[in-house]
C-alpha cells in the first residue's frame, strides 16, 4: 500500500574475455531442470493447526492423498495420520474438541460450497451436526471451558446466517442470535454476554454493532461520515474491549479497541500497511496481529497486559503465517511459506527456545534451486497511477534469450497478488514464461484510494493497467513484447476475457479460469447467501436492472465478434458464483469467429480446483496451450 518506485532487477548479461579486439559474446543463462505436472503435483499442500488436549497432536489440512483430509501429526515430530479419508469430496480439519480427542471438520459436496460441520467421534465415526439440503454450515470459535461451541447456519433463511451454540457432549443446540437484518455475525466475547455483528454497505464501507444477548439490546459503535471499512476482529480475555480494524483514519487499517463499559474507542496497533486482524491466544497470554505487508505477510505477537513485543523464530525461506497456540500456550505452531517453498508446519517451543519442523511439503524430486524468487516491482500505468506487480523471472530469461510472458491477474474484484508458494506458477516459469502477477487498481493492500480506483470503471481502466503491464514487461530487455498473453481466474477470467473482446490486439493469447463473461447473469445469480453483500456488488459493479446499459457494455460476451486470438476456458461444473453457462456461451460466440477455442470442464468442482488430479491436468493443458500458441 505505499508506492516506493519501481524495484526490477534486470538478468545480468555474461561477458566472455574475448581476444584482443574481438565483440563480447552474449552468453545465454543456463536454464534450470525441466519438472514435470507430476512432480509439481507431488508436492504437498497442508494448512491449518489445532493442538490436542495434551498438546502432544496437531490437527491440520493435507493433500497428500490427491484430495484434502484432516490429519494429526506429533508436536515432537513424527508421520502424519489421516483422521478422514474422504476419496470425493475435499475435507477440511477445524478443531480438536477441548476435552477430548474428537475433531470437527467441513466438507461440501463436489466444490458447490454448501460446507456442512462434521464430528469426527472417538471411535472414528462421522455425524454431520448440519444436515440438511442446500444450507451452509460455517464453525464459530469454542466457549471457553470447551463445553460448547458455535455454528452459523443459513438453514432457516437461506440468505441470512444463525448462530447457535452446539452442546460439546449431547450436541443439542440453542439459537443465540437469529439474523433478520441482514448482519454478519463476527466474533463472541468469552462471557458469552457480547456479540458482535458487522452490517456492509459497500465493499469499502462497512459499519460495527456491538449486540448485548442477555437483553436483545444493539448498538452501533463505529458512527462515521465518510467512508471507511470497519471490521471486528476479537473480545479481549476479559470480555471488556473489542478489537477491532479500520481504515478511518487514513489509508490503511489500523487496530483500535472499543471500551464496551465507557464506550471510549482508542488506537491500539499501527503499521505502514494494513493491519489485517488480530487475536488472543487461547489461556489470553499472547495476542497476534497480521500485517500485509507489500504482498508480504508480516506476524507480530505481543505478551501479557503490558503487551511486550515477542521475538520470533526466524528460518530462512520464507515467512510465517497461520500461528496457532497449544492450550498453555508453551507451544506455538505456524507456517512457513516462500516463493521457491510450499507452506511447512513447524512448533516453537517457548520454554526450550527450540523450534522443530514437522513436514516437507515440496517433492524430493524437485531442487528448489530450479525454482525462482519473486520480486516485488512497480510501473506507471497510462494516467501516472503506480502499478504493483509480483513478477516471477525464469532462470534463462535474458537480452540474448528473450521470453514469452504472461501477465497474471487475481480473483475479486478486490483481491491482491501476493509473494508465496504457487505450483502452478513455478511450472510455467521453470518451462520458460515469465509471469508478472499484477496489482492492478482496485487491488487490496495498497491503501483505500487505490482498492476504490476501480469502482464501476471495470472493463476499462483496471484492464487498461494489464494492457500497460505489457509496456512494462518489454522494458525489463530479457521478454519478447511480441509473445505476451493474459492469465486469470474469477474476476482475473473476467479481465481476461475483456482484455480479448475491448483490447483484441493488445495480448497474442488468453486463459479464463472460470471468469464473468455476462455481469448482468452473474449479479442476478449470486448464491442467497451472498444478499448481506449484494447491495455492495452493485454498488461498485452496476445493479443489473438500473445499470444494464452498463453492464452490456462492460460484459465481454456481448463483445464476442472482436475476440480473434486464441482462448482457453477452464471451469468447474459445480461452481456457485461464476456459473457454467458465463462459461458455456463465451466458448460458443468465440467459436463462431473461426478462433482456436480450448474448453475444459471439471464436472467435480467449483470455484476453484481443489484436487490434484484436476489441478495437473488444468496446468498440464494450459502449458500445451501456451506452447502451441504464445511459444513460436
Amino acid at each position: 500500500m505505499r508506492f516506493i518506485g519501481t524495484l526490477v532487477r534486470l538478468s545480468a548479461i555474461a561477458v566472455i574475455l574475448q581476444p584482443a579486439f574481438a565483440a563480447p559474446v552474449k552468453e545465454v543463462p543456463k536454464a534450470p531442470k525441466r519438472y514435470t505436472i507430476e512432480q509439481f503435483m507431488a508436492t504437498t499442500s497442508i494448512s491449518g493447526a489445532s493442538f490436542s488436549r495434551d498438546e502432544k497432536q496437531i490437527l491440520f489440512s493435507s493433500n497428500e492423498s490427491g484430495i484434502f483430509n484432516a490429519y494429526t501429526i506429533p508436536a515432537a515430530g513424527g508421520k502424519p495420520v489421516a483422521m478422514t479419508k474422504s476419496t470425493i469430496d475435499s475435507t477440511y480439519a477445524v478443531s480438536f474438541f477441548y476435552n477430548d480427542d474428537r475433531i470437527l471438520f467441513t466438507r461440501d459436496s463436489g466444490g458447490n460450497e454448501n460446507n456442512h460441520l462434521f464430528v469426527r467421534e472417538l471411535d472414528g465415526a462421522e455425524r454431520d451436526l448440519t444436515p440438511g439440503d442446500k444450507l451452509k454450515a460455517s464453525f464459530a470459535g469454542w466457549r471457553p471451558d470447551g463445553n460448547a461451541f458455535y455454528v452459523t447456519t443459513n438453514e432457516r433463511d437461506p440468505r441470512f446466517f444463525d448462530l447457535y451454540r452446539y452442546d460439546a457432549r449431547t450436541y443439542a443446540r440453542t439459537m443465540l442470535y437469529k439474523n433478520e437484518s441482514g448482519m454478519n455475525v463476527s466474533t463472541m466475547s468469552r462471557d458469552e454476554k457480547w456479540l458482535a455483528l458487522q452490517k456492509t454497505t459497500t465493499t469499502s464501507d462497512s459499519d460495527i454493532y456491538l449486540l448485548n444477548l442477555a437483553t436483545g439490546e444493539s448498538k452501533h459503535i463505529t458512527p462515521h461520515t465518510t467512508p471507511a471499512s470497519f471490521g471486528a476482529a476479537t473480545f479481549d480475555p476479559q470480555s471488556k474491549r473489542l478489537f477491532f480494524t479500520t481504515n478511518a483514519s487514513g489509508e490503511f487499517a489500523a487496530i483500535r479497541t472499543y471500551d464496551i463499559a465507557s464506550g471510549a474507542t482508542v488506537d491500539s496497533e499501527k503499521a505502514d500497511w494494513d493491519l489485517l486482524g488480530t487475536s488472543y491466544s487461547r489461556d489470553g497470554r499472547f495476542r497476534t496481529s497480521v500485517v500485509n505487508q507489500d504482498g508480504s505477510i508480516a506476524v507480530r505477537v505481543v505478551e501479557g497486559p503490558a503487551e511486550k513485543a515477542v521475538a520470533l523464530p526466524k528460518l530462512p525461506g520464507g515467512e510465517m503465517r497461520q500461528t496457532t497456540f497449544s492450550p498453555s500456550s508453551r507451544l506455538m505452531a505456524f507456517y512457513v511459506n516462500g516463493d521457491r517453498s510450499p507452506s511447512n508446519l513447524y512448533v516453537h517451543d517457548f520454554q526450550t527456545g527450540q523450534t522443530r519442523q514437522l513436514t516437507s511439503s515440496l517433492n524430493k524430486e524437485i531442487d528448489p534451486a530450479d525454482l525462482v524468487e519473486a520480486e516485488v516491482v512497480r510501473f506507471t500505468s497510462f494516467d501516472g497511477t503506480v502499478v504493483p506487480s509480483i513478477y516471477y523471472r525464469p532462470k534463462n530469461a535474458s537480452p540474448a534469450n528473450k521470453v514469452p510472458a504472461l501477465v497474471w491477474v487475481h480473483g475479486g474484484p478486490g483481491g491482491q497478488t501476493t509473494r508465496g508458494y504457487s505450483a502452478q506458477i513455478q511450472y510455467l516459469v521453470n518451462h520458460g514464461y515469465a509471469v508478472l502477477g499484477i496489482n492492478n487498481r482496485g487491488s487490496s493492500g495498497y491503501g483505500k484510494t487505490f482498492f476504490t480506483a476501480d469502482d464501476r470503471k471495470h472493463g476499462r481502466e483496471p484492464l487498461w493497467d494489464c494492457v500497460e503491464a505489457k509496456t512494462f514487461l518489454a522494458s525489463l530487455g530479457n521478454i519478447d513484447p511480441q509473445r505476451i498473453g493474459i492469465v486469470g481466474g474469477s474476476y482475473g477470467g473476467y479481465m481476461v476475457l475483456s482484455a480479448m473482446a475491448f483490447r483484441p490486439e493488445a495480448f497474442k493469447v488468453g486463459i479464463d479460469i472460470f471468469g464473468v463473461s455476462n455481469w448482468i447473469r452473474t449479479l442476478e445469480s449470486i448464491p442467497a447467501y451472498w444478499e448481506t453483500q449484494r447491495k455492495a456488488l452493485y454498488d461498485e459493479i452496476g445493479d443489473p436492472v438500473a445499470d444494464r446499459a452498463m453492464l452490456m457494455a462492460t460484459s465481454p460476451l456481448f463483445h464476442a465478434k472482436e475476440i480473434r486470438r486464441p482462448l482457453m476456458v477452464i471451469q468447474g461444473a459445480n461452481d456457485p458464483r461464476v456459473i457454467k453457462p458465463e462459461s458455456d456461451e463465451i466458448v460458443d460466440a468465440v467459436k463462431n469467429n473461426n478462433v482456436p477455442v480450448e474448453y475444459i470442464v471439471f464436472a467435480d468442482e467449483g470455484h476453484g480446483f481443489s484436487k490434484k488430479k484436476n489441478q495437473a491436468e488444468a496446468s498440464a493443458r494450459m502449458l500445451a496451450f501456451l506452447d502451441k500458441y504464445l511459444k513460436p
